[in-house]
């Protein structure tokens, strides 16, 4: 297959995954405003269940498509591409992402009036701003961003045992199928669970939009990186490109097959 017809399948796999990765989007938002109380420590706790199981699929899909199609099927090989495959897309999807649309939005950010709910003139705001986000004063951290946090390290008893169980599953049983609509779900709640935890500021209708586009880049990129650009590296012919990719006659298959059972 050329790389001309590589990047045509690329285009037509990715026009396949934006409606199904708007509908995601939708049911993320839907999550946040269900648990829109659940505060930075109910946050946490969603984000400790939803970014290992996202681990855990990326890492099945990810360790399959490697063992299935590249010319090596050493373990340790395997256990690299699953681990920084699986990881580091998660990460991208369930944190980077997320962390750099909230920046983005302002939201993780504090405004005054909610640091300072007492002061009610507007040139307190000029005058405090600058202290409160200094290193001294009482209030000094407030206005500060919450800073990055990276499952894989922070969590990284729940987050590394389940991207090397998915890689297991994978090198043992390549042909594992599972519905990609779980893994888009698992992926897009992992997502607005670090958005419920990293979220400092009160959400407009407004900022409701950026949130929805923010989740919206956070489960496509990832998405396109390991369900159709992953795959492309290691297939050779349209036959095994259906195999491959996971979206490839995705309305009328109901699960995805990670691997074809005849080239087992």
């Amino acid at each position: 297959m050329s790389v001309k017809e590589k990047a045509k399948h690329i285009a037509v796999e990715l026009r396949g995954h934006v409606p199904f990765t708007a509908f995601g989007a939708a049911l993320g938002i839907l999550f946040m405003l269900l648990f829109r109380h659940a505060g930075e420590s109910g946050g946490l706790k969603l984000f400790k269940i939803f970014h290992p199981g996202h681990v855990l699929l990326s890492a099945m899909v990810t360790a399959s498509m490697f063992k299935l199609h590249a010319p090596t099927k050493r373990f340790l090989v395997v256990l690299i591409v699953g681990y920084f495959g699986s990881v580091g897309v998660a990460t991208l999807s369930d944190i980077i992402i997320p962390h750099l649309g909230l920046d983005l939005l302002g939201l993780n950010v504090p405004t005054h009036a909610e640091v300072y709910p007492h002061d009610e003139v507007a040139e307190n705001v000029k005058d405090a701003a600058p202290a409160a986000t200094g290193s001294g004063g009482e209030h000094g951290g407030e206005h500060e961003a919450h800073k990055i946090h990276f499952g894989f390290i922070d969590e990284w008893y729940l987050v590394n045992p389940a991207a090397l169980l998915g890689i297991l599953i994978a090198f043992f049983l390549p042909h594992t199928k599972f519905p990609h609509a779980a893994h888009i779900l698992v992926s897009t709640w992992a997502s607005s669970a670090y958005v419920l935890m990293d979220l400092q500021s009160r959400v407009t209708i407004g900022a409701m939009f950026g949130i929805f586009a923010t989740l919206f880049i956070a489960v496509l990129a990832p998405c396109w990186i390991s369900d159709i650009v992953f795959p492309l590296l290691f297939v050779k012919s349209d036959v095994e490109l259906a195999a491959a990719c996971p979206h490839h006659g995705l309305h009328s298959h109901p699960h995805v097959q990670v691997g074809s059972e005849s080239e087992a």
